[in-house]
């Protein structure tokens, strides 16, 4: 048994959280504004599917990645350098959670990213917490991801495809871009063989914690980041 929260509930401690399912930590609650940056100033997330109760999960260990990190193989740096493409910053962040919510994945029958998620994302967008990181090619959007940023910690939530290495040349560029910012950390939540091989990698949840204390703490980017603002070329 998880603990059910009411709207005006605290979550619990995170060490209550289940080892299997790894890291279902309470479920309830609602998707406000405060709520979701309370969850993610601690180290919890919202993943749910459409029919089911919120839940809120924490998994130990988590699975990071430091900017600076950011591995990147032959192939993606010969499409880094030879251009041909465009990394836009927040100018169209519905479109890019809304190709995230459609884009189908292995062993997924549906989406979590819901119709409710994506209103409440839309509001932390509107807020300037969450951000989305675009990949242009020929005028089209065919690549991104979306995720939150707090202080100078940025929690990746979901990315989308619909061109070779569209979503890969966007994190390239957010990774530098954030680096360059003073951020920390990318949060990735869970382990998958794509991240592992972007450089990601797990840390017990304790040492993760610790991290988002420092993190969260220190001075923000205020609002909308710049459209244009990780396309400088790439030596």
């Amino acid at each position: 048994m998880i603990p059910w929260l009411e709207c005006a509930d605290a979550f619990p401690p995170l060490e209550l959280a289940l080892t299997e399912p790894n890291g279902l930590l309470c479920a309830g609650g609602d998707l406000a504004p405060q709520r979701l940056v309370l969850a993610y100033r601690q180290g919890i997330f919202p993943w749910y599917s459409a029919g089911e109760p919120i839940l809120w999960w924490s998994p130990d260990p988590r699975m990071v990645l430091v900017p600076g990190e950011f591995k990147i193989s032959r192939s993606l740096r010969r499409t880094l350098r030879a251009g041909g493409y465009r990394i836009r910053l927040d100018s169209h962040f519905a479109d890019v959670i809304g190709a995230c919510a459609k884009t189908r994945r292995h062993g997924q029958a549906g989406t979590w990213i819901t119709a409710e998620m994506q209103a409440a994302y839309g509001k932390l967008y509107e807020l300037g917490f969450a951000h989305s990181v675009e990949t242009w090619i020929n005028n089209k959007l065919l690549g991104g991801l979306y995720g939150l940023a707090i202080g100078r910690m940025f929690y990746g939530e979901s990315m989308f495809s619909h061109a070779t290495d569209a979503s890969k040349l966007a994190i390239a560029h957010l990774a530098r871009f954030l680096a360059a910012q003073g951020f920390g950390l990318i949060d990735c939540q869970m382990n998958t063989p794509h991240l592992a091989s972007l450089g990601a990698r797990e840390i017990p949840r304790g040492e993760f914690v610790a991290r988002l204390r420092e993190l969260t703490a220190l001075p923000p980017l205020k609002g909308r980041w710049l459209a244009d603002g990780a396309s400088q070329p790439w030596n």
